[in-house]
Parts: structure tokens; sequence; C-alpha cells
């Protein structure tokens, strides 16, 4: 980039200084390439200057400052830059990793400090989670990891349904048709029943619907009968929900809707304050210039809704918490809502210089390209998916080892189990990581258990073949890679091709990872690693 505004000043004022840098397609020509000449070529016609974009780009070369990291730099007739590093600075870099270990970047540029919260899953109370969960849980769960790795203080937030109008009809079928429900509590398949039989009834029947609304009042207002059936449901789901996060090793604490209303009172009123809010037949809203529909802060009956909900988590979230960032993972039918919701906090000035993001994620769907569902038209529960992926990856296996053409070894039953959790609820993971989180996609099994496709299964085969070739070199070379790895930067090599393409690919990794927080795709991360993947198989 210096050189560029060094040899050619007026690039600057028309956007073109900033040097593009991308990767040779063809190792023989360099390492990297830059391709700015062609575009300031067009703008030094437009100056009446007869300079050709190789000319251009040999006065740029003439004028980069001497730097141990390049090797050599020469112009391709088309102008672009090919640029070869060092070996000698490729093997310092990977001998510091052999040394010390991957580390995280320094070089974020973030403007924001490092507390960061991380709003996913969200399951609702009383409700099984199902295959709508899977991307939520998923997707958040890896932004967690990539932020926890680069050193931010992450808190993983659960914002659970355990709260509004369903627990009234909740409350009254249970209180009429279980009223043994604190000696024999349903399990969440029965809750999940349950539910669809109270909103059958709150939908068809008057005084059901009255005397729902009146025990999400007595609720409220911390009637013991009613507090006690509610704990209970939030229990019972509770306990259901750590099973998917345990299979899926997620950690995540509860902070559900019930815990801000409490607080919406006062959001209210200091939005009120700031001439916010204006009332409209009973219903306290606020509708921005660039809304199309209002935020519902209160309801003409007094209730209090999403809007009011979401509006006291952020300010608590930005006040209290005093995150520094702040990411909320939903399907993206929710994206204006939380537009929305960020800019009214902007308006009422919670927001100085913290950053607020929405991942709006894509629909699961079957092979029709509609939302996956059983063949009886029912929604997949979300652990029924998983342990399906397991059983069939522990079915190949079993085939894979019987196979009188295979060299795998016997396992045991619980080596048999161990791998089939491990590949099956991995390959459900990778497979819904590597979408681009905004697209739909076609969940299938047969593809995201194929071992020669992009899938987790490659990958943890190719993790599986590294880890032979070391433990050979111990046992029958008696070569112990730890006790190497002080002396990396004299021993390391690299005189084949493919030697020094893994080690770029080595090295591209903080890249990928600050990519990976810029713009909160976690299917980049998904690329790089399937990239790296092959090129170790061509190493090897």
């Amino acid at each position: 980039t210096e050189a560029i505004r060094k040899t050619f000043p007026e690039a600057q004022s028309e956007g073109f200084d900033a040097a593009v840098i991308a990767r040779c397609a063809n190792p023989n020509f360099g390492d990297y390439q830059c391709n700015n000449a062609m575009a300031i070529a067009k703008i030094m016609k437009s100056k009446s200057s007869s300079l050709a974009p190789k000319q251009i780009g040999s006065l740029i070369s003439s004028n980069v400052p001497s730097n141990k990291l390049v090797d050599s730099i020469n112009t391709a007739p088309n102008g672009f830059i090919n640029i070869k590093l060092s070996t000698s600075s490729l093997i310092e870099a990977l001998a510091d990793i052999s040394k010390h270990g991957i580390k995280p970047p320094v070089n974020f540029n973030n403007k924001t400090g490092k507390n960061v919260l991380v709003d996913f899953s969200s399951p609702n109370i009383a409700k099984e989670m199902h295959v709508g969960h899977l991307r939520s849980t998923i997707i958040g769960d890896c932004i967690c990891r990539v932020l926890e790795f680069c050193e931010y203080d992450v808190l993983r937030v659960n914002h659970v349904g355990d709260w509004g109008t369903q627990f009234g009809m909740l409350i009254t079928h249970l209180l009429e048709k279980h009223p043994d429900i604190s000696t024999n509590p349903p399990n969440i398949s029965d809750l999940t029943a349950i539910y669809k039989e109270s909103k059958k009834r709150f939908d068809s029947d008057e005084v059901f619907k009255e005397t729902s609304r009146l025990n999400v009042v007595k609720l409220q207002a911390g009637d013991p009968v009613c507090r006690q059936i509610w704990l209970l449901l939030c229990d019972i789901s509770r306990k259901e929900f750590e099973i998917v996060y345990n299979i899926l090793d997620i950690r995540i604490k509860e902070i559900g809707e019930s815990f801000y209303n409490p607080l919406i009172p006062d959001t209210i009123t200091e939005l009120q304050n700031l001439n916010l809010v204006y009332e409209e037949n009973g219903m306290l809203l606020i509708k921005l210039p660039t809304f199309d529909i209002p935020l519902i802060l209160r309801k003409s009956d007094g209730g209090f809704g999403y809007d009011s909900t979401d509006m006291a988590a952020i300010r608590y979230r930005i006040r209290d918490l005093k995150r520094d960032w702040i990411i909320i993972i939903t399907d993206a039918g929710q994206s204006n809502h939380f537009t929305m919701i960020y800019e009214t906090a902007r308006a009422a000035k919670w927001i100085d210089n913290q950053r607020l993001d929405h991942i709006g994620f894509g629909v699961v769907c079957g092979e029709d390209g509609k939302r996956f569902k059983t063949r009886s038209s029912e929604t997949v529960r979300l652990i029924d998916l998983l342990n399906e992926a397991r059983d069939r990856m522990k079915k190949s296996l079993v085939d894979r080892i019987n196979s009188p053409d295979s060299n795998t070894t016997t396992m045991t039953d619980e080596e048999l189990a161990h791998a089939s959790n491990v590949i099956g609820y991995g390959a459900v993971k990778y497979f819904d990581l590597k979408q681009n989180p905004s697209t739909n996609y076609i969940f299938n099994y047969d593809r995201m258990l194929d071992t020669k496709g992009d899938t987790a299964v490659y990958l943890l085969f190719a993790y599986a073949r590294l880890a032979s070739i070391l433990r050979k070199a111990k046992d029958e070379k008696d070569v112990i890679i730890e006790n190497n790895l002080q002396d990396a930067a004299t021993t390391i090599t690299l005189e084949h091709p493919a030697e020094r393409a893994l080690a770029f690919k080595i090295l591209q990794f903080t890249d990928v990872v600050l990519s990976v927080l810029a713009d909160l795709q976690p299917n980049k991360l998904c690329d790089y690693l399937s990239d790296l993947s092959v090129t170790v198989t061509d190493f090897l």
C-alpha cells in the first residue's frame, strides 16, 4: 500500500491505493499477487497517460521497501505483481507455532471492548427442542468458542421462553386435567402433547381462555399454586434441554424471559421520559422514522410481549452486565425485529461504542426443499435427529470393520459407542456450520456421513491418520515428535511444493479466525479446515 501511494499519489483520491492481495492460483508464479496495476492503469488512461499495467506494476515493485519476509518480487505481463516469501520466514513462523502452540490473533481491529454476550439456542419451556433449534445452538456455540479462543470474556446466554400467555393456559389445563401434577409430573414428551391440548382449548373455549388469562395475572403476582406448577414445568424442560446440550458439548447459562419481567416498567418509563413512546388505543408504542411497524411496549390490556422483554434485556445487558458486544442468534425472520430493538437502544443513547449484531439463519429443509419434517409432517425432535446420525454412523463403522477388504482393526463395544457418538454428532454439527448462516440448506444424512466429501467424517479420518503416523513413529522408530518441537527451526524443511503448500495453509489460520470474528460466519472456519485436511492428505 505504501509503495502504491508513493508511486501513484493520485490513486489514493480514486480509492485504489489499498493493496489488493490474493494467493497466487499457480504457485509457480509466486505465493501472493497484488492486483492493483490494471485499476490504476484505467485511472492513468483517463488522465492521458500511456503507461501499461506491466509498467505500472514494475514501478510499484521498485518502491516496495526491503523486507526479510520477501524473497522476490516480479511483474507479470498483465501487471500482476507476484510476490514470493522467503523460506526462512515461513520456517520461523512454523517453528514459533511448534514451540508455543497456536496463539490467538492480537490485531483484531475491533473498537469494542472484550466483554461479549452471545444469546443463542433459546428453546421454549414445556416444548421439546426440535430441528428449528439446531442452527442457533450450533452456530452460537461456535461463535462463543472462537471468541473465547481470542480471549474475550464471553457470557453464553440461553434466552428461554419461560413467560407469557402460554403458561396461563398450561396451568389452567393442568389444574383441571392433571391435578396430581406435583406428585406425578409428566415428562417432556407428555408436556408437548399437553401443550397442544391446552392450545386447542385456548383457541376454541372462551371460558378456558379467560381463566388462562387470570392465571397469567396470578402467576405474575406470585400465586403459590401457579408458581409451583410453573417452576415444575421449567425444571422438567431444563433437564431435557441439558441432555441435548451434553450431547453437543454445549455450555450455556439460562437467563429466560421471566428474568426481565420486573425490569420492564422502569425500561418503559425511561423511554417515555426520552419522548420515544406514544399511546394509541391503550397501547404504548415506539415507531422511529425507519420503522414500518411500531414496537409494542405495552399491550392494550396492560400486558407485555416480546418487544418489551427485548428492550428490557438490551438495557440490562448494556447497563448492568456492561457488555461491549452483543450477538443474538435467531432465525432470519426475526432480523427486522432486532434491527428495531437495536435502533431504539441507539435512539435512547444506551449505546456508545458497543457493537450490536444479529445473526439470522436460514431454514433446515428436507429433500423437497420445505421445512424438515417427519413422514407424518410433525416437527423433528432434535434428540431424534442427533441419535439417528449416531446410529447410522455406528452401522457404517460396523460394516467397515466387518468388510473383508477393510484394514480397520476391531473395536470394543465401548470404543465403537464412543466413535459413533463423536463422528455421528460431529457430522451434524459440521454439516450445519459449513453452510452460510443466512441460507437455507437441505438436511441429508448420506451427504453428512460421507467419508470422502466435505464432512466431519473426512476431517476426523484425516486427524486419525495423522495420529496413527505419530503413534507409529514412536512405537516403530522411537521418534517422539514432542521432543523435536523445541528445535523446529532447524528440523523443518520446505523443499517440496506440498510442504510449502501445507506451511501456507497452517499459517492462514489466524487470518481465518479474524475473518470469522469480523463477519460472524463460522462456515469460513469450516472451509479452512476442509482445505487444510485436503492439503495434509496431499502432503502425506
